[in-house]
């Protein structure tokens, strides 16, 4: 299975919705279109829910991060939201970990754009530690 994307808008914040896999190839480039397209269109602020994302290698994070500069450009933001143990773990493999605004659900990464909208922390560095030593027990 390839990458699906789903495009929608919520209080002004463009959210894609990803399913599949996001890895070198075609899914990487229609990732990387839909982040031009939205940046022609004068968006600035946008959230990606991994939920539905299966698998990620480094060409999926090389786009997540050049959306997190292309945003960051226009003025704007970018959050992910429901990330999952494997999306945590190629973070920190990457040592991405400190770079990305993580939320745990998609309506936290949209609240995270209106500073009067309270946001609860997602501790990443607690579910970072909890991996390793997860790990460290098998």
């Amino acid at each position: 299975m390839g990458l699906k994307v789903t495009r929608r808008e919520q209080d002004g914040i463009l959210i894609l919705q990803l399913k599949g896999r996001l890895t070198f190839g075609a899914a990487d480039q229609l990732l990387n279109e839909e982040i031009r397209h939205a940046l022609l269109w004068r968006t600035s602020r946008l959230v990606i829910d991994l939920a539905g994302l299966e698998k990620m290698d480094s060409a999926g994070l090389g786009t997540l991060l050049y959306a997190r500069a292309e945003f960051s450009r226009a003025g704007g933001g970018l959050a992910l939201s429901n990330l999952n143990r494997t999306h945590l773990q190629a973070l920190l493999v990457a040592r991405l970990e400190t770079v990305f605004n993580v939320y745990g659900s998609e309506q936290d990464a949209i609240n995270s754009f209106f500073p009067e909208r309270h946001v609860p922390h997602y501790d990443l560095l607690a579910a970072v530690t909890s991996m390793r030593q997860d790990r460290a027990r098998v």
